[in-house]
């Protein structure tokens, strides 16, 4: 994907270099970076737009040797995607008309500034969103010569027909049917390839699936074909909607005849939880896919609600693995009785849920959340002997034609979710809310895009790093630290990154912050270590830098720019995102080790088999949860679980952090359980400078 430029390159037209300046100004100050070349004469505007590539041309309507009108004509004929908004010293409808009909994407009075911001941000999105668009054309054509490759690569039997005819076929195709290229099969229909037993089944299978307008999954047929040396073969086939040359046409695939039962049981393991017989996550976002496309066509409405239980780690603390499973088993079931058959059910994650409920409306989805909740709350669960009550909350994401992609629709559900304990004022939960974008806005200072917001921020510096030592409890005798982000408001008030990180999805943004919050650090740290200190820095990245290929390299000429070893630094990824990104979460470890850095997991420890992801992803640090550290103060359990996953990260060769230290009552607990490091406001709270006294525990 393209990023996104931050600095707007502006072309201008105006008279007045006062005038011009007064624009540019005013761009900055709505929070767009803005550099800006005034045009000065026909030869200046030709070299200006061959010389490289402007983002928006702002042309104040004035005479002279140049005018708004052979600018536009200048644009015209060297072929540039360039905005072109016109303000007019006498608007009226003429004289929008004809700008508009030269070319001007904006006619405004010259005296409409406040007004044009808007404008400005509106084609610039429009820009961006072409550029994108081009782009994705080219990785468009990239993936067809890919897809070719592997078609011919393919183990399964593919061809292309239209009109009954071969248009291609691959090499296991000709393999399968005697053929040694496909130059013979052009002249073959797909008929004269089957039995005659199988031709009229054939046709049928083929009318009732060109018929069906919408396929949620490959219709299947079995049957018989003929090979070229008229022996006869039982298989299956199987089709789905394709293009070919940019032509409409069915692709099939033909394998070999297998056992119904064993393949329905690999089609169950491959879409189902194994623990509630509930859709898997992968399984569930196919079907949310297909959804949101019926919603763009108007085929559809619905809803997608995400369900948490409520604290659930306290009940899997009081009942054990095996009896917060059986409350999950029951939940589950409960769902099912609950729901209508065609709504699709799902887990997730370890303790929560998920529901696509279609043909419903809001009023509906919320009835039956509340009805979830409700039963939910009045239920008793089974564990053994016991009985467990649980509550849970419900976030509902609408689905209609302007519903986004599927994983942003689940950041929605998931936002409203966690929006329900800041109704509540309580982390208890127990409620449902539906997704409403203006209490998500709210925290956006002058309804700014954030982009805008932190943009703004970084071109005034109004973010602050702080450091927090962690102490070795084991005599390492090493300096470290983790770095936090603060961003500043109007008041020099500190704002939480919960307040202004991205949660939506936003990767650029995200990548974008990242890397900046990455440099100020790397900057910082070399300037300590250049005082003597052999300090290393935890540096906490977003789950899009890990997704993001071209990272590594960056940091490679980053800490080579700074003269900084690598070593030097810990990126610390947290659990939940690297199990859900855990083939990148991997990829990415390795590609930090080959610059000498280091890898922690942070927040470990709450995943039902946490030791699953380091078993992939090469890490160095474990970082547990702070809620460990609140549950051993609490009962002995808690400190035996602590003790065991210690004993366990220790034979695997991991050095172990706990967070959130606040009293010295803990640190007996933690030196026993055999905790290498230690990290809280009782050692020293989050500080601008890195000047903790490490020889203090000596």
């Amino acid at each position: 994907m393209q990023k996104k430029n931050p600095t707007v390159h502006l072309l201008i037209l105006d008279a007045s270099q006062n005038d011009a300046e007064k624009v540019v100004s005013l761009l900055r100050n709505a929070g767009r970076a803005t550099r800006a070349h005034r045009v000065t004469s026909l030869e200046d505007l030709e070299e200006s737009l061959n010389s490289q590539v402007w983002d928006l041309f702002i042309a104040k309507e004035v005479d002279g040797e140049v005018t708004y009108k052979h600018c536009l004509e200048q644009i015209k004929r060297l072929e540039k995607d360039l905005p072109f908004i016109l303000l007019t010293q006498t608007f009226d409808e003429d004289s929008a008309l004809e700008g508009l009909k030269l070319g001007a994407r904006e006619v405004l009075p010259v005296d409409a500034l406040p007004r044009m911001v808007f404008s400005v941000k509106r084609e610039l999105s429009d820009l961006e969103e072409r550029r994108r668009r081009r782009n994705i054309e080219v990785h468009l054509r990239e993936a067809e010569k890919r897809c070719n490759l592997l078609l011919e690569s393919s183990m399964d039997a593919i061809a292309y027909i239209n009109e009954g005819m071969h248009v291609f076929a691959n090499k296991a195709y000709l393999d399968l049917f005697g053929y040694e290229d496909i130059d013979e099969l052009m002249c073959i229909p797909v008929m004269d390839v089957l039995s005659s037993g199988s031709q009229e089944p054939f046709k049928d299978f083929l009318k009732a699936f060109n018929d069906a307008q919408q396929n949620q999954q490959h219709k299947e047929l079995t049957c018989t074909i003929r090979k070229s040396d008229d022996s006869e073969v039982e298989v299956v086939i199987s089709c789905s909607q394709a293009t070919y040359d940019g032509e409409a046409c069915t692709q099939i695939i033909v394998r070999p005849e297998v056992d119904p039962e064993l393949e329905e049981k690999l089609r169950k393991f491959s879409s189902e939880d194994l623990l509630t017989g509930l859709y898997n996550k992968v399984h569930f976002m196919e079907h949310l896919e297909g959804a949101i496309d019926k919603a763009l066509n108007n085929d559809l409405q619905g809803s997608l609600l995400y369900l948490e239980l409520d604290d659930f780690s306290t009940a899997r603390n009081d009942y054990g693995i095996p009896g917060s499973d059986s409350i999950l088993g029951d939940f589950a079931n409960m769902l099912k009785s609950i729901c209508p058959e065609n709504y699709s059910l799902a887990r997730l994650g370890d303790d929560t849920f998920a529901i696509l409920a279609t043909q419903v409306d809001d009023k509906g989805s919320e009835q039956l959340a509340e009805n979830i909740r409700k039963q939910t709350e009045e239920h008793l669960f089974e564990v053994g002997d016991r009985t467990a009550q649980v509550t849970v909350s419900i976030g509902i994401a609408r689905i209609n034609e302007n519903a986004p992609k599927a994983e942003d629709l689940m950041s929605r559900a998931h936002r409203a979710c966690s929006h329900i304990h800041s109704l509540e004022g309580k982390k208890k939960g127990n409620g449902v809310y539906l997704y409403n974008a203006v209490d998500f806005d709210a925290t956006q200072p002058l309804d700014e895009d954030m982009v805008a917001v932190l943009q703004r921020s970084l071109d005034n510096g109004r973010f602050r790093l702080l450091f927090q030592p962690i102490i070795g409890l084991r005599g390492e005798g090493e300096e470290h630290y983790e770095a936090f982000l603060r961003m500043l408001n109007d008041k020099n008030e500190e704002i939480s990154p919960s307040e202004f990180l991205p949660i939506d999805s936003n990767a650029e943004l995200a990548i974008k912050l990242d890397r900046w919050v990455i440099l100020q650090n790397i900057k910082s740290l070399s300037a300590h270590r250049a005082k003597g200190h052999d300090t290393k820095l935890f540096l906490n990245i977003t789950p899009y830098t890990v997704l993001d290929k071209t990272f590594v390299q960056w940091l490679g000429l980053a800490l080579k720019a700074a003269k900084l070893p690598g070593g030097a630094l810990i990126f610390q990824i947290a659990e939940e995102n690297a199990i859900e990104y855990l083939k990148q979460a991997k990829e990415f470890a390795a590609g930090i080790k080959r610059l000498g850095g280091k890898i922690s997991i942070g927040r470990f420890g709450c995943a039902l088999n946490p030791f699953n992801t380091i078993k992939h992803v090469e890490c160095d640090y474990i970082k547990m949860d702070g809620s460990f550290t609140e549950e051993i103060q609490k009962d002995e359990r808690s400190k035996e679980k602590l003790k065991e996953m210690i004993t366990q990260l220790q034979e695997l060769k991991k050095l172990t952090v706990v967070p959130f230290v606040e009293n010295a009552s803990v640190l007996s607990t933690l030196w026993q359980a055999g905790v290498n490091y230690i990290q809280g406001y009782y050692l020293q709270e989050p500080s601008p400078e890195m000047n903790y006294d490490f020889s203090e525990g000596e």
